[in-house]
């Protein structure tokens, strides 16, 4: 995140003594990426933030893959997905490569019992269902319908649903989640033809400091497993922080389109990369405005990259038959573009009201065994007229 904040107390400098008010000293923690080279965030622990007493259950959770090297497009019915009480079992992988999982969840319950950290990879959660709180080691973050969280790896985290109807999309990554480059200067403050800005971004507050011991249990996502470690101490004892590390919020519905006289590829529409893929938001916007403008897109060819769509709510014009919760596989090595009819039927519109997320990966995905129970078995076959 490149964008400083801060929570609760802290010394004035860094790796000195900060003493506690009845006697003591805090316990200071770098929170880094990339070894001692990316951002990171300095907290300050009630407790040691090592105190392992207990692991017990180690458990797989690397999904079943059911095509390993995919030529064919596919749909699958996202709100097919049959909720679950628990918001880990509720997380199914659909789509993998070795830089990241996409998947659907659709919890019924708020996380409480337990604790989450995701070891290996940085988290986007996408809300299309559900109204909470995400509450974190690093301060809580509101979120609704429309929302993109973003949590680094190793940030231990609860989640509170309001709602019992929730329904997530979500990417997790092997390497961190940034805004574009080219939104930025060389300080990282996004600049005039940013489609976003900081003001958009919804950092954490409400610092929740706990003075608890006991056992309170975290399950760690790390190579694929799930292990289930007992700490002495309550993992959210931070009495203060700060730096550059840190989840955040920022809202789809606050995504500024930029448009054009002829219709503007894809990266006009990308809110975040990584180093092995880009995240784009599709949102309501004008369409093109030249006199002869065709608003539908262009049919092209996925050389580089699988493109995944997610389709959250309104006409999704260049499609047939698109409902909310689909998502769309091209994959790349064949070309995709508007559904027969799709290009015609756009000419003449003024503005859409589409809302999308897009994934473009940059290696080939596997589908998943969860992924061919949504399939809808025709999508590849919809471009024949």
């Amino acid at each position: 995140m490149p964008l400083y904040h801060k929570l609760g107390s802290f010394p004035q400098k860094r790796h000195t003594q900060f003493e506690k008010p009845k006697g003591g000293l805090y316990y200071e923690q770098l929170f880094g990426t990339e070894g001692f080279h990316g951002h990171s965030s300095l907290s300050y622990h009630v407790h040691r933030p090592t105190q392992v007493k207990e692991i017990l259950n180690s458990y797989s959770v690397e999904p079943k893959i059911a095509i390993g090297k995919n030529i064919k497009s596919l749909l699958f019915k996202g709100f097919e997905l049959k909720p679950e009480n628990d918001f880990l079992d509720s997380r199914k992988a659909m789509l993998v490569n070795k830089d990241c999982i996409i998947g659907l969840a659709a919890p019924k319950e708020s996380l409480t019992k337990y604790f989450y950290k995701n070891a290996d990879a940085d988290e986007m959660l996408f809300i299309h269902k559900g109204k909470g709180k995400l509450r974190t080691m690093l301060g809580n973050i509101p979120f609704e319908y429309g929302d993109y969280l973003i949590i680094p790896r190793g940030i231990i985290y609860q989640i509170e649903f309001e709602t019992e109807d929730n329904r997530l999309f979500y990417v997790e990554s092997y390497s961190p989640f940034y805004t574009p480059k080219r939104y930025k200067n060389q300080s990282g403050q996004h600049l005039e033809h940013s489609p976003f800005c900081e003001r958009d971004f919804i950092l954490p507050n409400e610092l929740e400091t706990h003075d608890e011991k006991g056992d309170f249990l975290i399950k760690i996502k790390k190579e694929g497993m799930i292990h289930e470690v007992v700490y002495a101490t309550h993992p959210f004892d931070v009495v203060g922080w700060d730096g550059y590390n840190f989840p955040y919020g920022f809202s789809i519905h606050n995504f500024e389109p930029i448009t054009g006289r002829v219709h503007q590829p894809p990266p006009v529409h990308q809110t975040f990369e990584t180093a092995t893929f880009v995240v784009c938001s599709f949102c309501p916007r004008l369409y093109d405005y030249h006199p002869k403008a065709i608003p539908a897109p262009y049919n092209h060819s996925n050389i580089d990259s699988d493109e995944v769509l997610y389709y959250v709510d309104g006409d999704f014009m260049s499609r047939n038959n698109i409902e909310q919760g689909h998502i769309t596989l091209h994959p790349k090595g064949i070309p995709h573009g508007p559904a027969p009819g799709a290009m015609e039927r756009s000419i003449g519109h003024k503005e859409t009201h589409e809302l999308a997320v897009m994934v473009d990966t940059f290696r080939p995905l596997m589908v998943t065994e969860e992924a061919m129970g949504l399939d809808d078995g025709q999508y590849y076959k919809s471009w024949t007229e």
